[in-house]
């Protein structure tokens, strides 16, 4: 099974770059000419033009531009932003296409198995997602450890398994989101504690939310990366945790997934 998709950007809610149009430009820059250009895509030198009128109406700057007459008949050609426009195209249209080939390898028409398309469009609802760039990845026989640099300055190690770390053709430098529940996170008002768990980050209460049974706590870890747990109001009274004191965020790296 193929997937394809065509790819148009729009600007102020009307189609700007459709394909057509790319083969339209790519063909006055190869030929210099509209009328030649026109020829080789095919459309009729009518169309040509509208549809070069229409870029140059929309966009910020001139797409392409016109001399006439002169020795050699005048011409037409692209701007520099025309040209830029053209690279930045290609550069997109090569990420969709990897996008759908990582789309074809995750779907078997043959097996029904197409939620898994599905999932892709679904809304996460863990609570915590914080970017980051690999730092590294440590493979073993069935997992592996990435560890991933925030902006915070912390390193966040996940534990996920070797085959979903080759799926998602992890490297170190990719920059990546990492995600965990807020229930997942644990809280400590000591920052000196000892754990077994990978991940402890120290930082200050910026907000604390309170319900009857639970409540939500916000640590900011440092450079707008916070860390969001839900805890038990019973726990906040317990630890007496109030805004601007001093925690430690704990996560299991096992409860932490990765999206790239």
């Amino acid at each position: 099974m193929e997937i394809s998709s065509n790819l148009t950007l729009e600007l102020l809610d009307q189609p700007f770059l459709l394909e057509k149009r790319i083969d339209l430009l790519f063909a006055i820059q190869k030929c210099g000419s509209i009328s030649q250009a026109a020829k080789e895509v095919p459309m009729s030198y009518k169309k040509a033009w509208e549809a070069v009128d229409t870029m140059n109406n929309l966009s910020s700057q001139a797409v392409v531009t016109t001399e006439k007459g002169g020795k050699g008949g005048g011409g037409t050609s692209l701007t520099v932003y025309g040209e830029n426009l053209l690279k930045t195209y290609l550069f997109l249209k090569e990420e969709q296409k990897s996008f759908l080939n990582r789309l074809k390898q995750m779907t078997d028409i043959d097996t029904g198995t197409l939620k898994t398309i599905g999932r892709l469009a679904m809304q996460i609802s863990a609570r915590n997602q914080i970017q980051g760039i690999v730092e590294s990845i440590i493979l073993s026989e069935v997992n592996a450890q990435v560890l991933i640099k925030l902006k915070s300055g912390n390193t966040l190690i996940s534990s996920i398994t070797k085959a979903a770390a080759q799926d998602l053709d992890i490297k170190k430098g990719d920059e990546v989101t990492a995600f965990f529940k807020s229930s997942n996170v644990l809280i400590s008002t000591d920052t000196n504690i000892v754990l077994s768990a990978r991940n402890k980050f120290e930082g200050k209460v910026s907000a604390i939310t309170k319900d009857v049974i639970n409540s939500e706590l916000v640590v900011d870890i440092g450079n707008g990366d916070s860390v969001v747990s839900v805890i038990t109001t019973n726990s906040i009274k317990t630890l007496d945790l109030k805004e601007e004191m001093p925690v430690c965020a704990i996560i299991k790296s096992s409860d932490i997934m990765i999206g790239k």
